[in-house]
């Protein structure tokens, strides 16, 4: 008895001592990911004067809002502000419908082109065009400046038909798919009445990313974008730091405390334009989290 009780309560001490050690180590990582963002936060909201000169580091000091007063003077952070937003909604749109169109036909059995148009997508996973043969096409099919030329080169991820066509062969029971057919439903009666609502974890989850692909979306505007008036909100972010900084150097008729001052402000501009452009993510992504979890482990065949 007492042998047993001996490995008993050596078997909790090694429990306790591991409990210790890994909430010590999510501590240090919670550190680490937390106070970056904490940091971008306090500093876009406080004096420039004091975030240059180091003292802000856990606690705002001086707390203005000049900065963010900056950002939204320029007209045309608004119009990025909608062109982002359309370009996100729109090509999310587009890349929804043929993630689900690519994925559930490769996710069917009775379906005999199927490996080898996996294999076809999976080599494109490898091996791509490269830059200037899709400018190339891109400006052949007269997408440059244009909505389309933010939505159409990328409309399609092929590691996310994989993930979906994965999720379609293994959450969707075979069973539902026969019951379905006895009831005479056709196949797009089935995907859209069966499929689709027993797969909204994975929908919620291919939706954000693709979402959060196209609002943080600056390289194809670099590439296929001239017009001023379709630049999207990271673009014109980025331009509006590189202009203050022009400003600061071509400006020689400032007095030094001025520059000195508006030097400050456009390092404290960094914080806040980061604010501003991830706020709309960070308040959609609480609306799809709950999508995640719900009817995951959940089977719609009870037995």
């Amino acid at each position: 008895m007492s042998k047993g009780k001996t490995i008993k309560r050596k078997r909790v001490n090694s429990d306790s001592v591991f409990d210790a050690v890994n909430l010590l180590i999510m501590l240090i990582l919670l550190v680490v990911f937390v106070w970056p963002l904490w940091f971008v936060v306090i500093a876009s909201v406080s004096d420039p004067g004091e975030v240059w000169q180091g003292h802000v580091i856990l606690f705002p000091r001086g707390i203005t809002l000049d900065a963010y007063e900056e950002v939204v003077q320029y007209k045309t952070i608004w119009t990025g502000y909608l062109n982002t937003l359309l370009y996100t909604l729109l090509g999310t749109a587009i890349n929804m419908a043929l993630t689900v169109c690519g994925a559930y036909p490769l996710s069917r059995k009775d379906f005999p082109p199927r490996k080898i148009l996996i294999f076809i997508l999976m080599v494109t996973m490898y091996f791509s065009g490269g830059l200037i043969p899709t400018y190339l096409v891109v400006n052949r099919l007269g997408l440059i400046d244009t909505v389309w030329a933010m939505v159409i080169p990328n409309a399609i991820s092929v590691f996310n038909i994989i993930i979906t066509r994965t999720y379609f062969m293994n959450s969707i029971p075979e069973e539902l798919r026969e019951a379905a057919q006895l009831d005479g439903a056709g196949n797009m009666q089935y995907l859209f009445r069966v499929v689709l609502p027993l797969s909204k974890p994975i929908l919620a989850v291919i939706g954000l990313f693709y979402a959060v692909g196209h609002w943080n979306d600056f390289y194809s505007a670099l590439i296929y974008i001239n017009s001023q008036q379709l630049l999207p909100l990271q673009s014109v972010l980025r331009k509006l730091l590189l202009t203050t900084q022009m400003t600061l150097q071509i400006s020689s008729s400032m007095s030094p405390d001025e520059i000195m001052r508006k030097t400050q402000l456009a390092q404290t501009l960094k914080y806040s334009s980061i604010i501003v452009s991830t706020v709309p993510v960070l308040c959609l992504y609480p609306l799809v989290q709950k999508h995640f979890v719900k009817g995951i482990m959940i089977g719609s065949v009870k037995g």
